[in-house]
């Protein structure tokens, strides 16, 4: 009977405990499973938190259309050397919520910032792909640098994508309309073409092609929502991230292929490492948008010389 009483009390006390963990995350704005996260405006964020829970934290803030599956080379390759790594989907892409609203940047950076609030991470390095190198300059922008430790831009957008007045050197929004209006016709087929062509660099004379990595983008792509990424497109392409790069106060790396079709490096990654103070710009001759694909090897040692020297 006095093993039956203890164990009651036992349980009774780990019931309180869990009680107030819960009130705990609400009243921080937030509900955490072990794989998702609700944001103060109600949006799931799914998320992967591999590694030694001990060990360094590393984020991954992912491209458009895609999702955090596009980091699973690195992420792999840094858990094995004793990293945490952590990456989520952005609202609207993966197995995140698909809202209707808030499919702008600043919604995109508050998100990023709501994992790092639930996880309660720390001294944070911030690795950011294509539009998710513009998620981790507005996070900077709107939330500073207190819990981040260093910065990385992968084939980013920053500073600016378009062409306007004062960025006379943009892509025409021409282009970036035609996106949208492939988008809303057949987005499946448009996912199809760019993996096809420019942004694994296969259209290019005697590329050798992988139909493994086209169905991986067109299958990442597919699983966001139809609004959510084409609402994207404005958000990577005509946010100005001059601001946020200018707050840059952390040891940062520029990472760009200097025959990236989709994001030109002249544009954005030569562009960003001479805003940001005391940026390291290395460029991969021959590489492509998506080269943490083509050139995952190169790209996780440089991760690793990075972290290791920061």
């Amino acid at each position: 009977m006095k093993n039956v009483t203890n164990l009651l009390k036992k349980s009774a006390l780990t019931s309180v405990l869990v009680f107030f963990a819960i009130t705990s995350q609400a009243a921080a704005g937030f509900n955490r499973t072990a794989s998702t996260i609700t944001t103060p405006d109600k949006v799931d964020i799914y998320y992967k938190d591999w590694g030694p829970k001990d060990g360094e934290v590393v984020t991954f803030s992912h491209g458009w259309p895609l999702n955090s599956d596009s980091w699973e080379s690195q992420m792999q390759f840094l858990a094995k050397k004793g990293y945490r790594v952590i990456a989520h989907d952005r609202r609207g892409h993966g197995r995140s919520s698909q809202p209707w609203e808030g499919n702008d940047m600043d919604h995109y950076a508050d998100d990023l910032a709501s994992v790092i609030d639930a996880l309660k991470l720390e001294k944070v390095t911030l690795i950011g792909f294509s539009t998710g190198g513009g998620e981790v300059a507005r996070y900077i922008g709107r939330h500073g640098t207190e819990h981040v430790k260093a910065a990385v831009l992968v084939s980013s957008v920053p500073p600016m994508m378009v062409k306007t007045k004062d960025n006379p050197n943009g892509v025409p929004n021409e282009v970036f309309d035609g996106l949208r209006g492939a988008s809303n016709d057949n987005r499946s087929q448009l996912y199809l073409d760019i993996a096809s062509g420019p942004f694994f660099g296969f259209n290019r004379p005697g590329a050798q092609t992988s139909e493994g990595s086209i169905q991986s983008f067109w299958r990442q792509g597919m699983t966001a929502g139809a609004i959510n990424t084409y609402e994207s497109i404005a958000a990577f392409s005509a946010t100005d991230f001059r601001p946020d790069l200018a707050k840059f106060d952390i040891p940062t790396l520029v990472i760009h292929g200097d025959d990236d079709q989709i994001v030109p490096i002249d544009i954005s990654g030569r562009a960003s490492a001479a805003l940001i103070k005391n940026a390291q710009l290395i460029t991969y001759a021959g590489a492509p948008h998506g080269l943490a694909d083509t050139h995952k090897d190169r790209l996780n040692q440089d991760l690793l010389t990075f972290l290791q020297d920061n």
